[in-house]
């Protein structure tokens, strides 16, 4: 080797012992701190078949990466929540809601309670979803039922599902109340028609509100349209607070959605997304405000 290759070879080595010295002796990197994230829960109303439109609601959110700290539902809100936070994806969800049926969690049976029974949806979880506690669901969740002794709403959010379930779902004339502790529980859409607050009480900071409006406008057909419309009417003139403390609300169009519209499961999810969708640009700049202000709060030296 020549005495010029020879140089090379040596200035290459003390290059290399010198960047090897500055790794082992350089002080670590401190990551950056995360930007700062507000908690997200998203309250699902009731409405019977129309609560499939949740289904298009969370899809949506999946797939624009907006994520679901908490969970809260009413009614058919509740089975959707129960669905979604078992840890099932989107497309098993939407098959199982499109073989529902109303014999899958009611059965006729005329009592001085109620017309009907919702006794099958205490195994429903079990049954169909493969799971039977709170404690199961890969999502926090809490389930809104109104105690008929006191008007209050009453919130579920541990223990065994399926009593909660169908507590939640126990709609006044037409399925008997439901006895919990000693409680007489019926559908949670009368105290808590969209539970805002029980997802601020498992430590969401924006709640996003799903509502399922349903027509109050329509010819009567049965004794089940004649209860659905009435309470159709007394919701509209009701004092919705929860309207008040939700960050976003998402109103899909399915008010023209009869109770038992299982059938119709793809226009039910569309609408879902269609309105999820248009919600989006509010959605996003709810979370931005809500980060910014906890940012600020979290700086040192700011009030």
């Amino acid at each position: 080797m020549t005495e010029s290759n020879a140089n090379k070879v040596l200035n290459w080595l003390q290059n290399a012992v010198g960047r090897v010295r500055e790794f082992a002796y350089a002080e670590p990197t401190v990551p950056a701190p995360a930007p700062h994230r507000p908690r997200i829960g998203v309250a699902l109303g009731g409405g019977f078949a129309r609560g499939i439109a949740h289904l298009g609601v969370l899809s949506v959110l999946h797939e624009e990466n907006v994520p679901v700290d908490f969970l809260t539902g009413t009614s058919a809100g509740a089975m959707l929540a129960i669905s979604y936070a078992s840890g099932h994806t989107i497309p098993e969800i939407e098959r199982q809601a499109r073989a529902t049926r109303f014999k899958d969690f009611g059965s006729w049976k005329l009592s001085w309670l109620g017309l009907a029974s919702n006794q099958k949806l205490e195994h429903y979880p079990r049954k169909f979803l493969g799971v039977s506690t709170f404690e199961d669901l890969k999502i926090p969740l809490a389930i809104a039922a109104t105690d008929l002794g006191t008007g209050q709403a009453v919130y579920f959010s541990h223990g065994q599902l399926g009593p909660a379930l169908r507590a939640s779902c126990a709609y006044p004339g037409m399925f008997v109340p439901v006895e919990i502790e000693g409680r007489i529980l019926v559908d949670g859409f009368l105290a808590a028609p969209v539970p805002v607050e029980a997802a601020r009480s498992l430590g969401a900071d924006l709640v996003i509100a799903v509502f399922l409006e349903a027509a109050n406008n329509r010819t009567p057909s049965s004794i089940v349209d004649v209860i659905g419309l009435s309470f159709a009417i007394l919701q509209r003139h009701a004092d919705l607070e929860w309207r008040a403390t939700a960050d976003v609300i998402i109103e899909p169009m399915v008010k023209d959605f009869l109770w038992d519209d299982f059938e119709k499961t793809s226009e039910l999810i569309a609408a879902g997304e269609a309105a999820a969708r248009a919600a989006l640009p509010k959605i996003r700049a709810a979370i931005a405000a809500k980060a910014g202000e906890m940012a600020s709060q979290a700086t040192p030296g700011k009030d």
